[in-house]
């Protein structure tokens, strides 16, 4: 009728650390903290042009220490967040910055990393960069970690690997 179940346990979870088959796929290379420093500013400069337009006023108000009008730093926000979900869920794991620099981002299996772990990851570091000092921490972590992940990757089980 068929061949019969393979031996063990079906629902095992599968073994830790993964070692792939002998001339199968390889790990892929991570990437250089110095790129993903330069990736990091071209994207942030990226996102700075397009969002300077709705903050031109909010730096006048700011510089005459008056509160500035939070619905204009919320769209900021949006948009930066619009920007690395969308072109790293759907570009290959890039951002512009990071396909100058020939990185992408995948899951910690080297699988492509999908849009939910992209949005986990951008949320992450959303919500770090807004808690005072964290934001600092969250970007040199990646200075100790022996897999050069940030808080950001580990929250959302992503690696930044050479494309």
């Amino acid at each position: 009728m068929g061949t019969p179940p393979p031996p063990g346990n079906p629902y095992e979870e599968p073994r830790i650390p993964w070692t792939p088959p002998p001339f199968g796929q390889t790990a892929p290379r991570l990437a250089g903290r110095w790129r993903r420093l330069f990736a990091g500013i071209t994207d942030a400069v990226l996102v700075g042009l397009v969002t300077s337009p709705l903050t031109v006023d909010d730096l006048k108000v700011a510089f005459n220490v008056v509160l500035v009008p939070v619905r204009d730093g919320l769209l900021v926000g949006v948009i930066g967040f619009l920007y690395y979900w969308l072109l790293q869920s759907f570009w290959n794991g890039q951002t512009v910055g990071k396909r100058l620099f020939g990185m992408r981002v995948v899951r910690e299996n080297g699988e492509p990393a999908g849009p939910g772990p992209i949005a986990v990851r951008q949320a992450v570091e959303i919500v770090l960069g807004w808690l005072c000092c964290l934001g600092l921490v969250n970007l040199a972590w990646i200075l100790f970690d022996r897999r050069k992940q940030a808080l950001h990757d580990k929250a959302a089980g992503t690696l930044v690997v050479d494309a």
